[in-house]
């Protein structure tokens, strides 16, 4: 079945495909303005609402025009969604149809309650047109990949893509089908979702998992003492866990060392993208070539790049590690490297919560990580710089957590939010169906399940022990038992994952922090507010939220119920652990912070306008918890 894959790549935009570019338009659009006033650029306390509740006119005050949105939909925590058209009205009657985002830009513009980087809004644009012509190529392939779907599983007599999938394939390569079909939609805060500027249409195809793509990784060869490598304590050496691990490569890789002459005890098998080697580590790392630190020969392995992009899972009938890498193209406003501090925290960040979950029953009953091993980067032997190595680095994580044997099901969580191929809903009504029934009763008892799930495990990690799980949408997965029905939390991605040193420290636990000029620390010790933002933003805002506005705009269910749920749920986990807590002048603060005060959330559309001078700028939503009461 996965194999069919590979033949959907995409051509570039041709005329026939009007009605997928007026559709990415419209989603770029959509995406727009809720970023906009989401981040108060625009104060949606400025917009007029009609007594329907629908539609709504914001004054431009600077060109003297008025924006209509003719159904524009405001759901907790201050969440504007645009579902009809925008016009633009002028002094003297006149009506103009906004039908692309720079349009909408230019009329914004002179009313942005900041003031953007002088080329701040062209690069927006540029990247936003970008993004809406990498949409028209994915959406194409998911018509075409669809439609092979739907063929396999009527012939296969499945009761669902999810079924299907359950008994067509290993849970690995199931649970990876689902990621990478996913990755169609984006972060529900990104205006820049798919844009990959710089890469042409084919290799978008190529590489990107939302096309269902295989991607060859060549196993090069690093000088050992150009490199650092960090690893968990079980982890005996490099060589020996990559030959454990990858025993077929391994062997074809020293072989060829020795082929050429050269000794393998004396390197390390460096895993590079395909794509990077070619366009980037040929022609930045020439010297290194040349002068013997880095050989690019070695064998090749085909993998599927998750969500992420560049995280890579051997494409193998028996489960072998996930491989995460640096790829020197820019995404979503960034360059994908792969720094210092992801080398060296994943293991010792997957140490420390391995440690913990090994002496808590009760949360280990909840919660599964892909526990990073090991990692390497390129540094230099005399310097110990490690700044060209985010370039020539890799992480392996460990996939043990999706090889089930408990008949229990991996779906990353942005992909229950993805349109299946069979009727196009939302895959999480397939686990709600499961039910026999999809009545508000069954949708109110299966999110309070999910709510459950999701936050007793998050909430117990940070506030017992200071640790902050990035579990967005990409990050979390959320294991299914047969009935549909959520039972435990399983995060990765530990890179990037904030701590509070003083709260596990107390508790006995250590952890080495890295620290590097010019990049942003995880470890704080003073201020634990950066930590509980993390928390917030990624589990709260842009996962349960989401789950709570999909499931309600799918059933049609009025009012803020989930959110109500949402709100038991935590006040249930708050209650649960404090009698564990630090103390109660503690408790009472995060309470707070979580269930009463405004939420905070990373501005992204500012930081984008403002060409990313500060990486942490942050923008407060309305809490939805504290008007569920």
């Amino acid at each position: 079945m996965m194999d069919d894959r590979t033949s959907f790549a995409a051509d570039p935009v041709s005329g026939d495909d009007l009605a997928l570019l007026s559709n990415a338009s419209r989603n770029a659009i959509n995406r727009l303005v809720r970023c906009l006033f989401a981040e108060r650029l625009l104060d949606p306390d400025a917009l007029l609402w009609a007594r329907d509740g629908r539609q709504a006119w914001f004054p431009l005050w600077a060109s003297r025009r008025v924006l209509h949105f003719t159904d524009l939909r405001l759901a907790p925590a201050g969440t504007l969604r645009n579902r009809g058209q925008i016009e633009v009205l002028d002094a003297a009657n006149g009506r103009q149809r906004i039908d692309d985002p720079a349009a909408l830009m230019r009329e914004v513009a002179p009313s942005l309650t900041f003031t953007p980087a002088p080329d701040g809004i062209e690069h927006l644009l540029r990247d936003i047109d970008n993004s809406m012509s990498n949409d028209i190529l994915a959406r194409r392939a998911r018509e075409s990949w669809s439609a092979t779907l739907r063929q396999q599983i009527a012939v296969a007599g499945a009761r669902g893509f999810l079924a299907y999938l359950e008994e067509a394939l290993p849970t690995h390569l199931a649970a990876m089908t689902l990621d990478q079909w996913g990755a169609l939609e984006g972060h529900p805060f990104y205006p820049t979702w798919k844009a990959k500027p710089g890469l042409a249409p084919k290799d978008v195809a190529a590489l990107s998992p939302e096309f269902g793509a295989r991607v060859p990784l060549r196993i090069a060869a690093l000088r050992s003492d150009w490199a650092y490598v960090e690893k968990m304590p079980q982890v005996g050496s490099y060589l020996e866990w990559f030959a454990a691990n990858f025993p077929d490569l391994w062997y074809e890789w020293a072989e060829g060392l020795k082929a050429r002459g050269k000794a393998p005890e004396d390197w390390l098998p460096l895993p590079i993208h395909g794509w990077h080697l070619e366009n980037f580590v040929r022609r930045e790392f020439a010297a290194e070539i040349e002068s013997g630190v880095l050989d690019p020969q070695g064998p090749e392995i085909v993998t599927l790049p998750a969500m992420s992009f560049r995280t890579m899972l051997p494409e193998t009938e028996a489960p072998r590690p996930f491989i995460k890498l640096p790829v020197a193209i820019w995404m979503t406003s960034e360059q994908r490297t792969l720094q210092g501090k992801s080398i060296h925290m994943g293991p010792r960040l997957s140490t420390l919560i391995s440690d913990i979950l090994s002496k808590e029953d009760d949360l280990r009953l909840g919660l599964e990580i892909f526990t990073e091993e090991l990692g390497a980067i390129l540094r230099h032997p005399e310097t110990g710089d490690e700044h060209p190595g985010r370039f020539l680095s890799v992480v392996y994580r460990n996939v043990d957590a999706l090889a089930r044997q408990d008949r229990m099901l991996p779906v990353t969580v942005a992909a229950l939010l993805t349109a299946g191929p069979l009727d196009g809903r939302p895959l999480i009504c397939e686990l709600i169906a499961r039910a026999g029934s999809e009545s508000e009763a069954t949708v109110t008892a299966f999110f309070r399940a999910y709510a459950r799930t999701v936050v007793r495990p998050a909430l117990a990690m940070y506030l017992l022990y200071g640790i902050a799980f990035e579990a967005h949408q990409q990050n979390s997965t959320v294991l299914f038992d047969d009935h549909g029905m959520p039972q435990k939390l399983l995060i990765r991605d530990f890179g990037d994952a904030r701590s509070f040193t003083p709260l596990f420290k107390e508790l006995g636990y250590d952890l080495k922090p890295f620290s590097r000029k010019g990049i942003l620390p995880t470890t704080f010790d003073d201020d634990i507010s950066p930590v509980r933002s993390f928390v917030i933003d990624a589990c709260f805002v842009c996962h349960l939220h989401e789950i709570a506005l999909c499931l309600t705009g799918e059933y049609s269910l009025t009012g803020d119920s989930l959110w109500r749920i949402l709100r038991e749920e935590t006040e249930s986990a708050f209650e649960a652990l404090r009698p564990r807590m630090q103390s109660d002048a503690f408790w009472i603060e995060e309470r707070e912070a979580f269930l009463e005060r405004p939420w905070p959330t990373r501005s992204v559309l500012r930081m984008h306008l403002e060409r990313y001078r500060d990486y942490r700028v942050e923008h407060h939503l309305p809490n939805p918890l504290a008007s569920a009461q």
